[in-house]
């Protein structure tokens, strides 16, 4: 089972957990966002920073526009290559 209106959390798993007398297991399974939707979320954001990359920005300007440090901008550009995503035209 999984949330049906997934979103970013602002409190952990095991404030959760307390607050509601669960396991920190648990409460990550109820509100996990489904995995479909994770990988196109995040295959979107390769795309966009693949994007950036082949404009010629730098992995500290990607970073900055997409609002991440600068070795993740690095990390989303390698894994785009490595999953053969391809750039947004």
């Amino acid at each position: 089972m999984t949330a049906a209106r997934p979103g970013r959390r602002t409190v952990t798993a095991r404030e959760l957990a307390e607050r509601f007398n669960r396991t920190p297991r648990t409460i990550r399974r109820i509100v996990a966002e489904p995995r479909d939707d994770f990988e196109a979320r995040a295959r979107a954001r390769q795309t966009e920073a693949l994007a950036l990359r082949a404009q010629g920005l730098s992995y500290a300007q990607i970073a900055t526009e997409l609002g991440i440090s600068r070795d993740a901008a690095a990390g989303l550009v390698r894994r785009a290559r490595l999953n053969n995503v391809t750039a947004a035209a």
